[in-house]
């Protein structure tokens, strides 16, 4: 769950300094975890919902990446144990 957080901040800071107008970011998490001790991760998926008004594919996509791979230590941290993958929707509000 701290990865969702730590990855969710990261995506609504990237997207809001690229002047998109995101106005909600849920984060979707599955897991699964080693049989034995000390039942690391070993596959987690990411998947991010992000709100808002025209908001760019691009621009959500160049978030989640650099979320990934950059600025989100928990999730690079995990990433030496787990295969990690990501993916995105995006929707307008109500």
């Amino acid at each position: 769950m701290g990865m969702g957080g730590c990855s969710a901040f990261d995506v609504v800071q990237i997207l809001q300094k690229s002047r998109q107008a995101v106005s909600d970011c849920e984060v979707l998490l599955e897991a699964e975890r080693a049989e034995s001790d000390p039942k690391v991760f070993t596959r987690i998926h990411v998947q991010f919902v992000v709100t808002g008004r025209g908001l760019s594919e691009k621009h959500v996509a160049r978030a989640v990446e650099l979320s990934a791979e950059k600025y989100c230590s928990a999730a690079i941290m995990l990433g030496k144990t787990a295969a990690i993958t990501h993916d995105f929707e995006i929707r307008e509000p109500d």
